[in-house]
């Protein structure tokens, strides 16, 4: 077949099959491509929507982008169910087989170094959000009966929602210091903009942890236990995913596709 080619992840040999039905980016099927004892996983995608120019111009249309990604993703996901990968940026793009083995032979040392550290390991995502909104709408303020009333009930709010940021810096702090001394490692996210996720409350807490599979158990459990822990809190784990925060992307080449874009956020 014919075509670019996409790469997902760098592995190593693994024997238990992808799923039968797993279709990838563009709808073609995953495809394992050996090399020098590692495994670049990747589809074949056309040309006319994967050379550079096209591409820029697709990744300006967030439906196109969106199934991009969510097709980029369930092939992360199910090599992670089979093995550890080191999943690439999205729309990763090599002209050929070729152009993917030269990328492979350059970034050997720093695939290898770097799948040693993941083995055996996925991240976690958490998140905490001050839910301040709703707590405002289930106590609406008493209609002011003058100015002075009004200043009371203004300088009220503000201290009642000093209080809440002190209270959630505070468990947000303490909760990352808890789940960074169980895990293997961790990092810290930018908060999420509400209006782009769509989540209630202001996220401020937005990390990864990398946790060993065998630990992984009592990894949740530990998040599960702080749920409740604090009204106006709501902590939020996702997971377990293939180790995005801890891999970097080693791939560098000379990609047909020009500079990919990063994997959206969890």
């Amino acid at each position: 077949m014919t075509g670019l080619r996409y790469v997902y992840a760098v592995c190593r040999p693994f024997g238990t099959p992808l799923q039968a039905q797993l279709t990838g980016v563009a709808g073609d099927p995953p495809r394992l491509l050996h090399h020098h004892g590692l495994v670049a996983v990747v589809s074949h995608v056309p040309e006319r929507d994967f050379a550079e120019g096209p591409l820029h111009r697709h990744l300006e249309d967030l439906d196109w982008l969106t199934a991009t990604a969510r097709a980029h993703q369930g092939v992360i996901d199910a090599l992670t169910v089979v093995t550890t990968p080191l999943p690439l940026r999205m729309a990763t793009v090599f002209r050929d087989d070729s152009g993917v083995r030269v990328m492979m032979e350059e970034r050997e040392e720093a695939f290898r170094r770097t799948l040693d550290r993941l083995q055996g390991r996925v991240e976690w995502g958490v998140k905490v959000y001050a839910e301040t909104e709703s707590k405002d709408k289930e106590t609406p303020a008493e209609k002011p009966a003058s100015g002075r009333d009004y200043l009371r009930q203004r300088r009220m709010k503000v201290r009642s929602n000093e209080d809440l940021w002190q209270q959630a810096e505070t468990f947000a702090n303490r909760l990352h210091e808890t789940l960074s001394t169980y895990a293997e490692d961790s990092r810290l996210h930018a908060p999420q903009n509400a209006a782009l996720s769509g989540a209630s409350g202001q996220n401020v807490l937005n990390a990864a942890y990398l946790v060993s599979r065998t630990e992984s158990e009592e990894f949740v459990e530990l998040v599960d236990r702080t749920k409740g822990e604090v009204p106006g809190m709501r902590v939020e784990l996702t997971g377990p995913w293939a180790a995005y925060s801890f891999s970097g992307d080693p791939a560098s080449g000379d990609p047909v596709s020009g500079d990919p874009t990063q994997k959206e956020d969890r």
